[in-house]
């Protein structure tokens, strides 16, 4: 069922080039033993990549499907989970499954150890990793024109390290920070113009190991009330000229930004359809506001749709779990 006042359009014919990537909060799995009821299990096929949040860089895996060390949270052992990959392969084989490393809190990039995630990543038949580096303070600043941050090096290595570590045909993507691509020409007076994190992505996706990524998506969100996406998105693609996603946020801001209703989802997606790689992710699957939910307030159910619609994807139709 579409939603009321939202146009279906006809699927484009290079649905495959248009990223949808969601990802699901593993806190906010469904409790079961049945690797078929899992949310993910059920997710619908118009979403192009689910990343599973969220795994420790400085992980402890030692193997047999023991996801006590490694931060995920999923209410049920990885046999289930394992379980899940493979049912959802084999209901939407097109999705591509990922796990996402990093998140705000995980910070152990000192300490990683991508020889451990790798292994994870192949015992639960998963397809790559989604890179998501963030730091308590990037250290950022401007000096004559240029931004320089005191995490470049270590960012670069990371990705490195992680492409080393999963080489293709593995998936890896990574979130960029909301303003990480601001602060340098066209872009640099972008709001918000200053703090840490102003152009902390530029010098890993300008860095030789950029090669490697597959796909980028912004975390458009919490970035305060001056933040525009649509600019985010265009400073963004100055810098990457594959798959790029303009995120979409469930939980309302922490920092002042306007609320992710179905109207302003649709608003600010509707400029990405120009870009044929353009697409969209959600943050995330199994997150509900507070509050009665609808269009004004509502959960990944509701803004999954409005994705789907705009972007026009096929299956718009098929259920949400």
């Amino acid at each position: 069922m579409l939603i009321a006042g939202m146009a279906a359009r006809p699927a484009a014919a290079d649905d495959g080039g248009r990223p949808f990537l969601a990802y699901l909060a593993s806190w906010a799995e469904v409790q079961t033993d049945d690797p078929a009821r899992t949310m993910l299990a059920r997710l619908p096929g118009y979403i192009t990549h689910v990343a599973l949040g969220f795994v420790k860089p400085d992980l402890a895996y030692t193997g047999n499907l023991d996801l006590s060390g490694t931060g995920l949270a999923f209410p049920y052992p990885g046999s289930v989970l394992k379980g899940a990959v493979a049912e959802l392969k084999r209901r939407q084989p097109r999705i591509k499954v990922l796990l996402a490393v990093g998140g705000w809190g995980y910070f152990g990039w000192n300490d990683r150890d991508f020889k451990a995630l790798a292994q994870l990543v192949r015992d639960l038949g998963a397809d790559g990793v989604d890179l998501d580096y963030e730091t308590p303070d990037a250290g950022c600043v401007r000096n004559g024109g240029r931004i320089a941050c005191a995490d470049d090096a270590r960012s670069i290595a990371v990705l490195a390290d992680l492409r080393a570590a999963l080489p293709r045909p593995f998936v890896v993507s990574i979130a960029g920070w909301s303003v990480g691509a601001y602060g340098e020409g066209s872009f640099a007076n972008a709001e918000p113009r200053y703090g840490p994190f102003v152009g902390m992505t530029r010098a890993m996706l300008r860095a030789p190991a950029a090669e490697g990524i597959d796909l980028v998506s912004i975390m458009s969100y919490d970035a305060g009330p001056a933040f525009k996406p649509e600019e985010a998105f265009r400073a963004y693609r100055s810098l990457w000229r594959g798959p790029l996603a303009l995120g979409i946020a469930v939980m309302p801001s922490t920092a002042g930004d306007a609320r992710y209703s179905v109207e302003r989802t649709v608003k600010v997606l509707t400029p990405v359809l120009s870009d044929p790689k353009g697409g969209a992710m959600l943050y995330g699957i199994g997150l509900v506001p507070p509050g009665p939910t609808g269009p004004q307030n509502p959960d990944y159910r509701g803004l999954s749709l409005a994705i789907c619609v705009t972007l026009g994807l096929a299956g718009c139709d098929a259920s949400m779990p």
